[in-house]
């Protein structure tokens, strides 16, 4: 089924559809055409969240929540189509992607909980007479730029609380992933979303995105996405004073001690690093050993990456998807090449399967200052590094610019609470993989890895778009 996706614009479905998106395990299947936004189009979209925005402002907390909470609902009564969609149009498994729609749905519970919850604080003053109290308001209109790699959940988990929060929104997907965003934005209007306060505008990011990025009635961005985007982002936002919130790169660590269980290490890195076809913010991008464990956790690992070959995410049996783009396929195969010319040897994923399917890459007898070391693949590749001790690995995981996840697998709790505290990461993670959130905890980076202001997912996420108004209430 090829579906035509237009945008979505004071409650209408406007535009023509022209873009096609191929299935990346099927070429040829074209699971969507769809529209692409100028930049009129992009303004057209923030006049109707401008209009929209003050009655929603004025719709009780309760009530905004209760919008998301149904909307939960006729997500989760047609998970199994949206599951089936987003597999065909990103690539990633059939059990992943249903794990992302059912994350997008609690997400909406979650924050249609938070309508019951928004509140300030009770102060006392210094005044006799004199009652104080805070309120947090709406920033108004606010963009969201979104990746393709969680094509529903993130999308879920920006607007989720821009919206319970009072504000309207523009959303604008990334290109290759229109259909699962088409899914979400029907179900809220379909839970009774007034129109306007959530509209969607598909196409290129530097075309649409930058329209909303630049307009002057846009109160705040929110982007999750690369490095080089993300940073022109901050500037044009920034230079108009507006607020920004920005979710960028990873190259996370996951640390391996010498009383470490080798099979399970493996198990653990294989897991963050090919789950997802490695296409994650938080996946495992390096591996860092002490000298005992490093030949027995290689082992392990091609074991592992043996496991995890690329199929078609629809087939039953299939670990691991195929890469989303030929951008992105393009990208994994270089950094394998610059990797061997920098005297790394890739012991696994080094062949080229036919379509965009990459294998999972193990290399090793890399160094820290090699650059598949300290630069963002977005794919399911491993460098392994070695280091001394624990102190010498944090150093490892540290010194590169980015501070999103981090992990460490170890039965030494002393060791655990020590890397927990000197490494330099948002996330971290004991004995786990370093992919995978729950919905209710704080979320972002430091470093190159984020804004590092405001922080996405749990209740905190409502702070970056609302502001706080401090009330002095006489009585006398």
């Amino acid at each position: 089924m090829t579906r035509e996706v237009r945008h979505l614009i004071g409650g209408e479905r406007v535009g023509t559809p022209t873009a096609v998106r191929e299935n990346p395990a099927r070429p040829g299947e074209t699971v969507a055409v769809s529209a692409a936004a100028d930049t009129d189009l992009a303004g057209l979209a923030v006049a109707a969240a401008q209009s929209a925005q003050p009655a929603w402002a004025a719709t009780p907390a309760p009530a905004r929540g209760s919008i998301l909470t149904e909307a939960a609902a006729l997500l989760l009564a047609r998970a199994d189509q949206v599951a089936t969609d987003l597999t065909r149009e990103e690539g990633k498994t059939l059990a992943e992607a249903r794990g992302e729609v059912r994350r997008a749905v609690d997400i909406l519970r979650f924050f249609g909980g938070e309508g019951w919850r928004a509140n300030g604080q009770t102060l006392p003053s210094s005044l006799p007479d004199t009652f104080v109290y805070t309120k947090r308001e709406p920033v108004g209109v606010v963009a969201t730029i979104t990746p393709w790699n969680f094509p529903i959940a993130i999308p879920a988990w920006k607007i989720a609380p821009a919206l319970v929060s009072g504000n309207a929104v523009v959303l604008k997907p990334a290109e290759l992933t229109p259909v699962s965003v088409w899914h979400l934005s029907e179900a809220l209007r379909e839970a009774g979303l007034p129109p306007g306060v959530l509209n969607v505008v598909y196409g290129d990011g530097a075309v649409a995105g930058r329209a909303l990025v630049e307009d002057p009635r846009v109160g705040a961005v929110s982007f999750t996405g690369s490095v080089e985007v993300g940073q022109l982002i901050h500037a044009a936002v920034s230079a108009r004073r507006a607020r920004v919130q920005l979710e960028m790169g990873g190259k996370n660590p996951l640390v391996v001690l010498d009383d470490a269980d080798p099979a399970r290490a493996a198990r653990i890195a294989a897991a963050g690093g090919y789950g997802l076809t490695g296409q994650a913010c938080t996946a495992t991008s390096r591996v860092i050993c002490t000298p005992g464990i490093h030949d027995a956790f290689v082992d392990a690992l091609l074991a592992e990456a043996a496991r995890y070959q690329p199929g078609d995410g629809q087939s039953p049996g299939t670990l691991m998807g195929p890469v989303a783009s030929a951008e992105q396929l393009a990208v994994d195969r270089s950094y394998l090449r610059i990797a061997a010319d920098q005297g790394g040897q890739v012991l696994a994923g080094g062949a080229e399967p036919d379509g965009l399917r990459q294998s999972a890459a193990v290399v090793v007898d890399v160094k820290p200052d090699h650059r598949i070391a300290t630069e963002e693949v977005f794919g399911p590749v491993i460098a392994v590094l070695r280091a001394d001790d624990l102190d010498g690995a944090v150093a490892v995981a540290n010194a590169v610019p980015f501070g999103l996840a981090a992990g460490i697998v170890t039965n030494d709790l002393r060791a655990a609470h020590r890397f927990a505290d000197t490494v330099q990461a948002g996330v971290v993670k004991v004995n786990r993989p370093t992919s995978g959130l729950d919905l209710n905890v704080p979320f972002g980076g430091v470093k190159g890895s984020s804004t590092n202001t405001f922080r996405e997912q749990g209740s905190v996420a409502t702070e970056f778009y609302t502001w706080t108004k401090s009330v002095y209430m006489g009585v006398d």
